[in-house]
């Protein structure tokens, strides 16, 4: 797969099939994701991966508590704005991730695998995002979908560290915890902010120097192909 096409079309994938991934691919993502970038090539992170039913039945009602709570909480304002002008474009676009998030909450033990990653002595576990950003990328290639969230370290960071039987001594820090399956759905390009409007240039709030009004790829003759 071309790069350029799988940094475009890997995007979250939350509705997928209960169908496994088999362990020889969950191999080839884990490998390709072990080779990202790391600050002085340390890997002060680790990775565990779920697919037993009885685990995720302990986590599943953890995280639909969570997402309830932020609905009700921080995309409260949103949610009104959204159904009080359905028809617009943010309307409709917003609303469409809501209810792919909340499927994924009332579908939570029936996905077949996550991973969740844990960074050590990083209270942000922002080294290792290179690593889970190749793994979903590596997904993609492989046919598999996945989506991303910090949700769980947000709000039952404790509760699923005990339930994983995460060392608590040793300072490993829940950073995310990623969905993995067979999508529903088809790949495409997800809609975003053109790039001009969320980077500045030298100093913030300047233009950025370039305008992107639409997305680069696919290009017309990669269309043809």
């Amino acid at each position: 797969m071309d790069i350029h096409e799988a940094l475009y079309t890997t995007r979250a994938m939350r509705r997928v099939t209960s169908e496994p991934v088999p362990l020889d691919v969950q191999a080839r993502i884990l490998d390709a994701a072990v080779r990202a970038p790391s600050g002085g090539n340390s890997q002060s992170w680790r990775f565990l991966l779920v697919d037993d039913p009885g685990v995720k039945a302990q986590i599943g009602p953890l995280y639909r508590e969570a997402m309830a709570n932020l609905w009700k909480t921080l995309y409260a304002p949103r949610i009104a704005a959204a159904e009080a002008d359905p028809d617009s474009d943010e309307s409709k676009q917003f609303l469409r991730v809501q209810r792919s998030s909340q499927w994924l909450a009332d579908n939570f033990e029936q996905v077949p695998l996550f991973l969740f990653g844990f960074a050590q002595h990083d209270s942000t576990g922002g080294s290792i995002f290179p690593a889970v950003w190749s793994a979903q990328l590596a997904a993609r290639a492989e046919g598999v979908g996945s989506a991303l969230t910090a949700v769980l370290g947000i709000a039952h960071r404790a509760d699923v560290a005990r339930i994983l039987g995460v060392p608590a001594d040793e300072r490993w820090h829940m950073a995310c915890c990623v969905s993995f399956g067979y999508p529903t759905g088809r790949w495409g390009v997800a809609a975003r902010t053109p790039a001009h409007e969320v980077a500045y240039r030298n100093v913030w709030g300047a233009p950025a120097g370039f305008e992107v009004p639409a997305p680069l790829w696919p290009t017309t003759s990669e269309e043809n192909k």
